[in-house]
């Protein structure tokens, strides 16, 4: 590997273990927290996880109120609906409690309150100019990896296009990784999400942008993801498993904020917008098709057998048939008439330009036929 140059700022404390949500009081105040907001979203509310964490917080002696209505792919109306109750409340911190579209509803909400605008205003990096608060994350899944990036992407609730909305002052100050919070996750958010984490990892190690950095952590991501993922598809309880992909989730996510993405998400994306495929589906389904067409360059056939000794592509459509996900985008009702309209949509995401080699039109035209 060509050592690339890098420039590698830690800005988020990782606190990993069992019952860790615990802390989460203490490590409020710390951040000179007294008024907080916790983003979640219905499923994480009903499991009662905002009532623990709201407890906590009132223990710690702080005030605390709930913003409970993300929803799945979070667009700017969700970030308008948190920023009016945040504005209201006059929150100092604030915490992203749930998956992906909580963490980055959090982050969005955090632009617009300390700086003013509209979401749009956002898309790209580094256009907050004024200081954001502190912000601890929480995940609840395994798999976007949001607590470790300073980006949240947000869709457009006109448009439906996905903004990617990255500052480094949006990153959350402390990611609190308590695999206990994991275990009640409905078979197929695991498998999803689980999905999503080991695509990051495999993403991130090919990208045109990959480091020395990026590449220790997409190695030890895929690591734990993929001894974790096949445990938990055998037993869900099993706590120590759901470590492995906690933690593995959120290595991915640190090597996507220092080497970015690829082609497997550029196609997800146009899925989830015209046919509603759930995000991890999108991109599993998309992943071994991506993997080939990458792996004709030598040296990105050779990173792919140094993480899986055997035929990568297949390994991944044998996890998607384990845990029982589609592998043909039939099954989501796309037809060959669907193709060019998808790739054209593929080709104008932001992650295409980080592929180890970037899809043209028909390329993409080509991927999204062999998955059909």
């Amino acid at each position: 590997m060509s050592l690339t140059s890098f420039d590698y700022q830690p800005r988020t404390r990782v606190i990993f273990g069992n019952g860790t949500l615990t802390r989460l009081g203490e490590l409020a105040k710390e951040l000179g927290g007294k008024k907080v907001l916790i983003v979640s979203d219905p499923g994480i509310v009903k499991a009662g996880y905002t009532v623990r964490a709201v407890s906590i917080l009132i223990q710690a002696g702080l005030q605390a109120r709930v913003f409970g209505d993300v929803r799945e792919n979070p667009s700017t109306e969700d970030v308008d609906r948190c920023v009016t109750i945040a504005r209201e409340f006059g929150i100092d911190l604030i915490i992203g409690l749930g998956g992906g579209s909580s963490m980055d509803t959090a982050k969005g909400c955090n632009f617009i309150l300390t700086n003013g605008g509209r979401m749009q205003d956002y898309w790209g990096t580094g256009k907050a100019s004024k200081p954001m608060l502190p912000m601890i994350a929480v995940p609840t899944t395994s798999g976007t990896g949001s607590e470790c990036q300073s980006y949240a992407l947000i869709s457009d609730a006109v448009t439906h296009v996905k903004m990617a909305c990255g500052d480094p002052k949006a990153a959350a100050k402390v990611a609190l990784l308590d695999p206990e919070l994991t275990v009640s996750q409905p078979p197929r958010v695991t498998v999803c999400t689980g999905m999503d984490a080991l695509s990051h990892a495999l993403e991130t190690a090919v990208t045109n942008k990959r480091n020395a950095i990026s590449t220790v952590f997409s190695r030890e991501g895929f690591r734990l993801c993929s001894a974790g993922f096949s445990r938990v598809l055998k037993n869900p309880k099993d706590l120590e498993a759901r470590g492995l992909m906690l933690l593995g989730a959120a290595y991915a996510g640190t090597a996507i904020e220092n080497s970015m993405l690829g082609a497997a998400h550029s196609c997800a994306n146009p899925l989830t917008a015209k046919f509603n495929v759930v995000h991890g589906e999108a991109v599993g389904v998309m992943l071994p098709h991506v993997i080939r067409f990458n792996a004709t360059l030598p040296e990105i056939a050779a990173i792919y057998q140094s993480y899986h000794a055997g035929d990568l592509a297949a390994h991944v459509t044998e996890l998607l048939k384990a845990a029982k996900m589609p592998t043909q985008l039939r099954h989501y009702g796309v037809k060959e008439a669907d193709l060019p309209s998808l790739a054209e949509m593929a080709a104008k995401q932001w992650t295409a330009q980080f592929n180890p080699q970037i899809p043209t039109v028909e390329d993409f035209v080509k991927l999204y036929r062999a998955a059909l």
